[in-house]
């Protein structure tokens, strides 16, 4: 029998440090991988490449568009998936008509600004939204997510929010999953907020919510004990 595996998927514009709490304080009972979406453009393909690079079973978390490619993994190789961590993310497609253009025009400003005035810049005004207002004064915690975000190109950028606009309705996949699966957000989280992961848990049938207080977006990074804590429970129930 093959030893346990989980697979923690970054969001957009994320890498491996965003889930560094979690790979430290879970390893002990899997082994972790990270993957690196690099420059596809697409949600389905990123969940093909996770796949081609996994072990023929393992468990997955992913965080924002993170849990939108582990929506797609699950739908391409459901069999292969013993559990799933979905972390401030959501599954319905974009919106037609204004509110899916509004988003659109919203997402290629920023790129236009990383483009501009480089990366830092612009996540130093797309992190206003991200974490807890009171967070912001956290120069630790701030720091990290720019040096993330720094990290990666406006090419990446670019091809990563291609892959969300384009982003396939996830709604469907719901009640296929059987598996024990963590539906977790903070409790302020703006950009992904608290009624969807209602709504998500409620349309899974092993589906259970865990809301964490005083917490924005970036929840393993924000609540980094308490996510640890949450996916520890999940994973010694799968």
């Amino acid at each position: 029998m093959s030893s346990p595996h989980l697979i923690l998927v970054p969001g957009i514009m994320c890498d491996a440090a965003v889930w560094e709490h979690q790979a430290r304080h879970l390893r002990d009972l899997a082994g972790i991988s990270i993957p690196d979406h690099g420059s596809l453009d697409s949600l389905p393909a990123m969940g093909e490449a996770i796949l081609k690079r996994a072990p023929e079973r393992f468990a997955l978390a992913g965080h924002s568009m993170g849990g939108r490619v582990a929506f797609e993994v699950f739908r391409q190789a459901p069999e292969r998936v013993s559990g799933l961590a979905l972390l401030d993310t959501a599954f319905a497609p974009r919106p037609t008509g204004l509110e899916g253009e509004g988003e659109a025009a919203q997402r290629y400003r920023l790129l236009e600004k990383a483009r501009k005035e480089g990366m830092r810049t612009m996540g130093a005004e797309w992190v206003q939204r991200m974490v807890h207002p009171d967070r912001l004064s956290d120069t630790e915690l701030i720091n990290a997510i720019l040096e993330m975000i720094a990290r990666k190109t406006p090419d990446i950028f670019a091809a990563q929010i291609k892959a969300l606009l384009d982003r396939p309705d996830a709604t469907t996949v719901l009640p296929q999953i059987q598996s024990p699966t963590l539906v977790l957000c903070g409790r302020e989280d703006a950009w992904s907020v608290l009624a969807g992961h209602e709504k998500m848990a409620s349309l899974i049938p092993n589906g259970q919510l865990v809301i964490i207080e005083h917490c924005g977006h970036m929840s393993t990074m924000e609540r980094p004990v308490e996510v640890s804590a949450a996916m520890r429970d999940w994973f010694t129930s799968l």
